[in-house]
């Protein structure tokens, strides 16, 4: 099953001074010949927060992190995955669980997974609580 790593994901595995860095490698390098996707929101989120000195350790132009990301995507097995719903058709398992803003995102990285028969994995154990029992399997929580 393809895994669509979330934006938390690409910044533990791109920056080896991410606290959290050897376990989303430990787990990245155990992947299956599925392999592992990105997104426009994953994407465009890793550059926005690879950007951030405070997250990074340094500063980061938007190039330099664009270029971090395309190396990235040259590890494995990557593939693209565009996100062609829209928000009005989040599975109604996930649309009845959303309780803020802060989960929007979350949602839809959700729902292009179980679109495409794949799961979203993250380092946030939160995401769980927008799943029915039932749709566990469209997550993968990395543990830390």
């Amino acid at each position: 099953m393809t895994a669509l790593l979330d934006v938390n994901v690409l910044i533990a595995l791109a920056w080896p001074n991410h606290v959290h860095h050897d376990a989303a490698r430990a787990w990245f390098d155990q992947l299956g010949p599925d392999g592992w996707a990105t997104c426009p929101f994953t994407e465009a989120g890793f550059v926005r927060v690879s950007c951030n000195q405070s997250v990074v350790g340094r500063a980061v132009t938007p190039q330099d992190a664009i270029a971090v990301l395309d190396s990235l995507t040259r590890l494995g097995v990557h593939d693209f995955w565009p996100v062609d719903q829209p928000i009005m058709r989040l599975p109604e398992s996930v649309a009845a669980r959303l309780q803020g803003y802060r989960q929007i995102t979350d949602a839809i990285l959700l729902m292009t997974a179980m679109q495409r028969g794949g799961q979203l994995a993250t380092l946030d154990s939160g995401m769980e609580d927008l799943l029915a029992e039932d749709d566990r399997s469209s997550l993968c929580v990395i543990p830390v």
